[in-house]
């Protein structure tokens, strides 16, 4: 009984852990990113993310100032910046 609960916490570590995505900040660095192709790429990462918070925020039925907040924090998020 206790290995079944032992693989099942450490499935839920392993899922939870990969569910994470990659911050635009991150994938330029991975990709090696400099000058121009940093610029277009981050502006462009960063409007992507915008229009997803956004459909998200839809999503909620967010609304004024709460909406504002969560779209805010949610692309700061995903494009990494502190």
């Amino acid at each position: 009984m206790q290995r079944i609960l032992w693989v099942a916490l450490l499935s839920l570590i392993t899922s939870s852990a990969s569910a994470q995505t990659a911050t635009c900040q991150s994938q330029a660095t991975d990709k090696r990113l400099a000058g121009a192709a940093l610029t277009s790429f981050m502006t462009k990462c960063q409007k992507d993310a915008q229009a997803a918070c956004d459909t998200s925020a839809t999503e909620k039925k967010l609304v004024g100032a709460a909406k504002t907040s969560f779209e805010t924090k949610c692309v700061k998020d995903a494009v990494g910046t502190p």
